[in-house]
């Protein structure tokens, strides 16, 4: 067994149950042959792009589906993701007057932990459904048997999502007059848009003064763009990583940046060990039950060389817990000397389920995240890296509050995830303006 295979000798929680061992090998076969999806020169890239947020020189954007689906794999849904990212990173950018690194959860999120196993209604009890790539959200026993055909499926949806991306962020998608044009009209349409008014007329001036000078660079017209998503299924990640023809060292070419979750950060387990072996730069989820050996234990098995930008902690401890549970991890991480880059996921510790049975977030709650996030970082004198943030280019009705006001009441109109509830385009830009308002405070 090689190192890129020692994760199967150690516990691997939240793995489907497959029905046939020998379909999962002939599945993963099939992977190995396969091109790459990103590669090593890519990830490298983003680790030196990530070692300047850990150094407070650049601010970590990450957006997308809380679960892609293979149906979802579309020129229209992918742009409007795509612009909302984009849109965020300009605001972000003239408002921290540093680079943005934009990462999309996209070309991999096909697969989600639960919370339990099966799923019972009336009386039935079925398989849980743990995303696209293993099995359907129908709920009948043929769909909810996990199928390792869906792991070849994944992959061709995660190169079609690739090329697109690839496509939008050269082909124009990203000029920068273009994006900021899209925010002009969602301060002109948003109930809040008085509030970001002066901050979007000083956008606009900044870019029209910069082209009144001949300033016209590459920058202002394309962007670099990295995908991610949780290292959740070994057997697909193992099947995908390679060995670096220049390097001789292994990257999981599934995606550019993968991160471990809070359900899968066992430090005996067999995620752990298999991120210890590849090169990307990881992340991994710290929820309010994190101690601080935790996270120093986490740094020696997945950073012990100490390499700027190879690990990121993304804290997803709810509004009620971020400033508490939040200062000593930093403090004993800081101490230690590890250099990481610090995000916020204010979306996981924020769910709940409304009276009508729809699962839900409150846009609020989720504000009072980063702020506490924030406000613990400034306090200690650390660097607040970046955003974590499940969003949707479409206008759905699936968090409530923001400047439309969105109430329970109104979950029932466009409620379309398949999983968790995710910020929509107005309420997606609003946070980016409200953040902005942060960065600027001393």
């Amino acid at each position: 067994m090689n190192s890129l295979q020692a994760w199967r000798a150690l516990p691997a929680a939240q793995q489907p149950e497959w029905p046939d061992a020998g379909a999962v090998q002939a599945a993963a076969a099939q992977l190995r042959t396969f091109p790459p999806l990103v590669f090593a020169g890519e990830c490298d890239s983003l680790k030196a792009r990530l070692a300047d947020v850990a150094a407070g020189r650049a601010f970590f954007l990450q957006g997308g589906d809380c679960a892609e689906t293979f149906n979802g794999v579309g020129a229209d849904a992918l742009r409007n993701k795509l612009r909302t990212i984009l849109q965020m990173s300009v605001i972000l950018t003239y408002a921290g007057s540093m680079p943005v690194v934009k990462v999309g959860r996209i070309a991999g999120q096909y697969a989600k932990p639960r919370s339990k196993p099966t799923e019972v209604r009336d009386g039935v009890e079925l398989p849980a459904y743990r995303g696209d790539a293993v099995n359907g959200f129908p709920f009948t026993p043929e769909d909810r048997t996990p199928d390792p055909d869906r792991l070849v499926r994944m992959y061709h949806s995660s190169a079609a999502t690739l090329n697109l991306a690839r496509a939008f962020v050269v082909g124009g998608e990203a000029d920068l007059r273009q994006v900021h044009a899209w925010n002009t009209d969602f301060v002109r349409d948003s109930p809040v848009g008085e509030r970001y008014d002066r901050m979007a007329r000083d956008i606009d001036r900044a870019i029209s003064f910069m082209h009144a000078c001949g300033a016209d660079p590459a920058e202002f017209h394309s962007v670099d763009f990295y995908a991610s998503h949780e290292a959740l299924l070994l057997d697909y990640e193992e099947a995908l990583t390679r060995i670096d023809s220049r390097t001789g060292l292994p990257y999981d070419t599934s995606g550019h940046f993968l991160w471990i979750g809070e359900r899968t950060r066992q430090l005996d387990g067999a995620h752990l060990e298999f991120a210890r072996h590849i090169r990307n730069p990881v992340g991994v989820k710290l929820g309010p039950t994190t101690t601080p050996q935790d996270a120093l234990t986490l740094i020696e098995r997945l950073d012990p060389d100490r390499e700027p930008g190879r690990l990121t902690f993304i804290t997803r401890m709810g509004a009620g817990r971020i400033r508490d549970a939040l200062p000593e991890l930093v403090e004993k991480v800081t101490a230690s000397g590890a250099s990481v880059a610090w995000v916020c996921d204010p979306m996981h510790g924020n769910t709940f389920e409304a009276p009508n049975g729809y699962k839900t977030r409150r846009f609020d709650d989720v504000l009072d995240e980063v702020e506490g996030f924030f406000e613990v970082h400034r306090a200690l004198g650390t660097v607040p890296g970046g955003l974590h943030v499940e969003l949707t280019g479409d206008e759905v009705t699936e968090c409530v509050g923001g400047g439309h006001a969105l109430a329970e009441a109104d979950l029932v109109h466009r409620y379309e995830t398949v999983c968790d509830p995710r910020l929509n385009r107005a309420q997606s830009l609003e946070l980016a303006f409200l953040v902005a308002e942060m960065l600027h405070r001393p």
